[in-house]
């Protein structure tokens, strides 16, 4: 994005401040409704990286989203999560006279929110706040209106004013936002199993291309992280979904395609296993076969003999 402005977002005041709103109820956390929001820049293209997390439901959103170098409009209902030190990158519209009124919540809570509570362990639970805005929940009217009733929840207790029980009474009702959140994306994986399906093929290709190509040598074994980028996914939702598919992570994904290169070696060359462990991008033996009797019950060795 060029001749964008870089925000900061360090609190809930310079997120309110941004937006156009009033100064927040709560240091730490706010409830915003869309129909409200009033970006105060001039720009029309801005960036920010912030300190807080954020979970929006959004609909009729005027403007252009978008994480690195993927963009969506937000044009229907659908929700995505945002962690800390991550850029978003806004595009944005002035809004016509016909055009709709954005809708919608978004709450945003710094971490600090979290301290001492139950949340603050499991939050890193959830996948979803690393998958990328084009990776967004998508939800059914039914889906709609339950979270809807979730966020008029915690809206209610966060005008109600700050006392000792505010801080678990909106963390226990965020958990349960959450964890209909994950009930809700396992759905998702479920009804687009066609296009999953697609997604294991193109994952074979790449691992075969990685397992074919001299590079390993070179290049040591290929990373989650690399795979996904192939396959124009972030890390934690091709993990998400090949885990909803296969019950395996892509890591296990990328072992079981060693093993079969592995086992290949073994029954056709004569290569030692150290070489073998080579050409696969080991640096230590000891490391290859560790991983191989272990996916394998035997050692290389072993397989060897027996295969013979």
């Amino acid at each position: 994005m060029k001749n964008s402005k870089l925000y900061t977002i360090d609190t809930i005041n310079d997120f309110h401040a941004i937006c156009g709103l009033p100064k927040p109820q709560h240091p730490l956390v706010s409830l915003v409704d869309y129909s409200q929001v009033e970006y105060q820049v001039e720009e029309e293209e801005i960036g920010w990286i912030q300190d807080l997390y954020f979970i929006g439901l959004k609909r009729d959103i005027q403007g252009k989203f978008r994480y690195g170098q993927k963009q969506y409009d937000f044009d229907e209902g659908l929700v995505c999560f945002v962690a800390p030190k991550q850029l978003i990158h806004v595009h944005i519209d002035k809004p016509a006279d016909h055009v709709k009124k954005a809708s919608g919540y978004l709450l945003a809570f710094h971490p600090d929110f979290l301290w001492n509570t139950s949340l603050a362990k499991t939050i890193h639970n959830y996948d979803f706040f690393g998958y990328d805005v084009n990776e967004a929940l998508f939800l059914s009217e039914k889906e709609e209106a339950l979270l809807m009733g979730l966020f008029k929840g915690i809206e209610q207790e966060y005008q109600s004013g700050i006392d000792q029980f505010t801080q678990n009474i909106i963390i226990a009702q965020i958990e349960v936002l959450l964890n209909y959140c994950e009930r809700f994306y396992q759905r998702q994986f479920i009804t687009r199993k066609k296009s999953g399906h697609q997604v294991l093929e193109r994952l074979e290709q790449a691992l075969d291309a990685c397992f074919a190509n001299d590079d390993l040598i070179n290049k040591g074994l290929p990373t989650a992280q690399q795979i996904a980028a192939q396959l124009r996914m972030t890390p934690n939702y091709l993990g998400s979904l090949l885990k909803s598919l296969t019950g395996q992570t892509t890591q296990q994904h990328i072992h079981n395609k060693l093993i079969e290169k592995a086992k290949e070696k073994l029954s056709t060359t004569a290569l030692t296993v150290s070489e073998i462990a080579y050409e696969l991008g080991f640096e230590h033996s000891q490391s290859f076969s560790k991983l191989f009797k272990s996916k394998t019950n035997l050692s290389p060795l072993e397989f060897r003999q027996a295969f013979n």
